[in-house]
Formats: structure tokens, C-alpha cells, sequence
């Protein structure tokens, strides 16, 4: 787990790169919620090191430098203070084989669908096409693209767009933020996608008021987090 850490690395850069390699106890340790006695042991023990007293100073200066980078967490607070949410069911993913003609094929489609107001989103990675969309559209979709070129088709899903103020565009984290959360609450995210101010997940049919209610909760901790700062 520690390959990467030098050789010839420091205590004190020891000690960083296990509290960087843990989310959770560098979450801790950035709000001064953790033991530093219990933190010190459990890292001598994990990295070999033999100085107590040393990895404890080591975390507590790590701490203080964390600490400073709260600013940047209320700034994602901010972000979604001024956010809302937008739900929409019967959701589908087509993944289809990442092929020229996929492409072109879906070009006309597309435009079709400008023309009725219908609205899909299409991902291109480097082994496949994912197109999300209403799950009316399925089997247009599936026609267009050529059932020979579909890789897998996923049904019963629920979309859930986190919209968010311009201010995102420009702001780290929001996206790590809520997907932890999500996470956190034993949420399987099918597929994830950002579009300018809009974050957008999908989940399935049976996570969808869970996780409509871990979002709304980020969104509304965020808002009292903001109003009781002083400034």
C-alpha cells in the first residue's frame, strides 16, 4: 500500500502520506477530531517507525496546515448553499462499442432529438460510447446504433441533477465532495456526469430517495454551515 513513499523519505513526510492515504483520518485530523496518541501508534505501527513522540508532533504540525485549508471547504459549502436538485425517472444507459459508425449513426439522432426536445447525453471513452437517456428512447437508440454494436444496456435507473451557480466551474472538490457522501452511504453511482454547472448521477430505481436525501441533506447542512459563519 505504501510502495510509493521514497525510500529515503522523513518522518514528517511519512507521516503526511499516511494521513493523505486515509480520507477519512485526514477529514479527522483537519477538524482536530481524532487522538493523536492512538493516530501516532497506528501510523509506527503501519510505516515502521519508532518514535512515538516524534509522529505525534509530525501530525499535530500536518493538523495546523490542514486546518488553514478549511477556506477551501466552505467554499465548496457555498457552492452548494445556492444549489438545487432535479430528478427524472425511467432513466436508461445504452454503452455501445466506441466505433466511427456509432458515431455517425448517432449524429442524425441527435438532431431529431434537438428537434423534439428530448434530451440525452452521449460520453465517448476510449473503448466505448455510454448514451443516457429516457428510457422511451431505448430502442431508437438501440435501432440507430445497430443491436451488433451494443455492449451492455442498463434499465430502471433514476438521474439526478445537482444544479449548481457558475461559481462551480472554478471551484475544486464539489464533485468529490458529493460523490463521497453518496459513497458513504452505500450508494452505487451506474454513471456520473458533469455538464457545466450541472452534476449529474445516476442511480438505481431502489437507491433513489436514499440517495435524493443524502444530496438534499449536503445541500441543506451547507446552508447552516454558511449562515452561522461570521463573514
Amino acid at each position: 500500500m505504501y510502495k510509493n513513499i521514497p525510500k529515503d523519505a522523513s518522518l514528517a513526510e511519512k507521516t503526511r502520506f499516511y494521513i493523505d492515504s486515509h480520507p477519512s483520518i485526514k477529514d479527522c485530523v483537519s477538524k482536530g477530531l481524532i487522538n493523536y496518541s492512538s493516530l501516532a501508534r497506528l501510523i509506527m505501527k503501519e510505516m515502521d517507525i519508532d518514535n512515538e513522540e516524534a509522529v505525534m508532533i509530525a501530525c499535530r504540525r500536518y493538523a495546523s496546515r490542514l486546518s488553514v485549508t478549511s477556506e477551501h471547504e466552505m467554499s465548496i459549502l457555498r457552492i452548494l448553499k445556492d444549489s438545487r436538485l432535479e430528478m427524472r425517472t425511467k432513466t436508461c444507459i445504452v454503452t455501445a462499442k466506441n466505433d466511427w459508425t456509432v458515431l455517425h449513426k448517432m449524429d442524425n439522432l441527435f438532431k431529431d432529438l434537438w428537434n423534439e426536445n428530448s434530451i440525452m447525453q452521449c460520453v465517448q471513452s476510449a473503448s466505448a460510447v455510454t448514451i443516457i437517456a429516457d428510457k422511451m428512447l431505448k430502442e431508437r437508440i438501440m435501432d440507430t446504433v445497430g443491436r451488433f454494436n451494443i455492449i451492455k444496456v442498463r434499465e430502471d435507473l433514476v438521474e439526478i441533477a445537482v444544479k449548481s451557480p457558475e461559481k462551480i466551474v472554478d471551484t475544486s472538490g464539489v464533485i468529490a465532495y458529493l460523490i463521497t457522501n453518496l459513497s458513504d452511504a452505500g450508494i452505487n453511482i451506474e454513471e456520473t456526469v458533469s455538464c457545466h454547472t450541472d452534476t449529474i448521477f445516476i442511480v438505481g430505481e431502489e437507491d433513489m430517495i436514499d440517495a435524493y436525501a443524502v444530496l438534499t441533506k449536503c445541500i441543506q447542512s451547507a446552508e447552516t454551515i454558511v449562515k452561522e459563519q461570521p463573514f
